[in-house]
């Protein structure tokens, strides 16, 4: 049995340990648009836009017992990074070194006509920023 799929993108889910500041990193400083607000078991969930893509920002009214593992790709399995296709990239990574957000890939060109970056959110969570296609 295969996934019939009924959007053309995915909605991530995000547990955060502070909301005010993942809405200034997502909302703010990167311009997702806001999409509302709802409640959800054991918190509220803040929605965000990112293209057809929703970013969901869940703040839970008692912090998980667990800390995600710190390290990006070489700290633990799982979910480790999700990737935003810009064409800013430069402007993007200033903007989140200025605002004091770990860099944790510069700017790299992967290939010619791919750079990438990615920027620590303030729970450690690594966003990719990708230029190119």
């Amino acid at each position: 049995m295969t996934a019939n799929i009924t959007k053309d993108s995915i909605d991530l889910g995000i547990v955060v340990t502070d909301i005010d500041a993942s809405l200034a990193f997502y909302r703010d400083l990167i311009g997702l648009a806001d999409d509302g607000t709802m409640p959800v078991p054991g918190g509220m969930m803040y929605r965000l836009k990112c293209g057809t893509s929703v970013v969901k920002l869940i703040s839970p009214k008692r912090p998980p017992a667990n800390a995600a593992a710190p390290g990006g790709i070489g700290g633990a399995n799982g979910y480790r990074y999700f990737t935003m296709f810009v064409s800013n990239l430069a402007e993007i990574v200033a903007e989140c070194t200025a605002a004091g957000h770990t860099i944790a890939v510069p700017v790299t060109e992967l290939r010619p006509g791919i750079t990438i970056a990615i920027v620590e959110d303030p729970d450690g969570n690594w966003v990719e920023f990708v230029a190119g296609h």
